[in-house]
């Protein structure tokens, strides 16, 4: 990979990169776009198999948090960190400290919080040598687990799709074939349980796909058959790039809507759903509660306010209206007219707001 050509491609500011030999820690950190405030992204540990699918995974990440936060109304830009590494086997206190550290070098330009392989709890312990970090346990701070509001605007941008497609929002009824059970996953399956829809689930971990059938009374399918599952909605809550070329023609589904980050493999993708009538639900618009419940931590100068962050989580339903109701209007898909949408606020703010410079974050100091 020719990095400056990809960064320039994607509008990348600053990557960055950390080993720290004491421990073995690998890190990247990607700052997309600052225009609106420092970039603000989870921390991926996942045990990559090149630093080439890593440094690819983690532009990519950067460049969605862009939109999701400008999409959402926040005062943030986009970034993003990876760490390569298995998060089962390879933490320690020591191991986390050296990645808070690293966090702490950036000034300001990057703020992070939780994603796939890393938890409140490692938060806890990188937040003892970083003011930027966000989304700690109420114990250190923090606003805690951020999953509850992600699977709340996922569950608000679905019923969104809904009313587009069938006229109205009601989930009643409608079989949601759901890919991953894990943190997302389970309280987007609480909502949908509570609204009366049938829920098929699959899961990489058996155990906890198990558990999800036994709590929602959701169906049980493998992970190699979830594509092929007769459903009204599919909804990916897993890692990205489940919806490609080789998935779109197995999907027997209305609308495709669900947690995960950079579910399309391509644009191209985006297109296929559409010539197939599928409804696509941007992602970085409907789940984008994680990063609505942390913004409020870091820019609440009162603190943290769960009632205030939830306000503006159930704005998403609105929010996908608007960008579904754009692309239909405009005759462009679903995932451009949402980009559109984010780049529109950015372009209006870009007057009063200019990219950061270290040590302009409105992060608090702690202690």
């Amino acid at each position: 990979m020719d990095l400056f050509t990809s960064m320039a491609e994607l509008g990348h500011e600053e990557v960055a990169f950390w080993r720290d030999r004491a421990t073995g820690l690998r890190a990247i950190v990607a700052i997309h776009d600052t225009t609106l405030g420092p970039g603000l992204g989870g921390t991926r540990m996942y045990p990559y198999k090149t630093e080439h699918d890593a440094l690819t995974d983690v532009l990519r990440l950067a460049r969605a948090m862009t939109y999701k936060c400008a999409g959402a109304g926040l005062d943030f830009g986009g970034g993003k960190a990876v760490i390569i590494g298995d998060p089962a086997t390879d933490k320690s206190e020591a191991f986390l400290r050296a990645y808070g550290r690293f966090i702490e070098t950036l000034g300001g330009r990057y703020v992070t919080t939780t994603d796939v392989g890393t938890t409140v709890d490692d938060l806890n312990v990188i937040s003892s040598e970083t003011r930027f970090v966000t989304g700690t346990s109420p114990a250190f701070g923090g606003s805690g687990d951020t999953s509850i509001l992600t699977g709340r605007t996922v569950f608000l941008g679905m019923k969104a799709a809904a009313q587009t497609v069938w006229g109205e929002p009601s989930l009643a009824g409608k079989t949601i074939a759901v890919q991953g059970a894990g943190k997302v996953g389970w309280h987007l399956m609480e909502a949908l349980h509570g609204e009366g829809a049938r829920l098929v689930v699959a899961d990489v971990n058996q155990e906890l796909a198990r558990k999800a059938a036994a709590a929602f009374g959701a169906r049980l399918v493998s992970v190699e058959k979830i594509y092929d599952v007769e459903c009204d909605v599919f909804s990916p809550n897993a890692l990205g790039a489940s919806i490609n070329a080789k998935t779109v023609p197995r999907l027997h589904c209305r609308i495709v809507c669900g947690g995960a980050n950079n579910q399309l493999e391509r644009e191209a993708d985006g297109d296929r759903l559409a010539e197939r009538g599928i409804l696509f639900a941007p992602d970085f618009i409907v789940n984008c509660g994680g990063v609505i419940n942390v913004a409020d931590e870091a820019h609440g100068h009162d603190g943290y306010s769960a009632e205030r962050a939830h306000a503006r989580g159930e704005l998403v339903f609105g929010t996908t209206l608007r960008v579904l109701q754009m692309a239909q209007e405009q005759g462009i898909s679903p995932n451009a007219a949402a980009e559109r949408y984010a780049k529109e606020r950015m372009q209006q703010l870009n007057a009063v707001h200019r990219p950061l410079v270290p040590g302009r974050s409105p992060i608090p100091r702690r202690g």
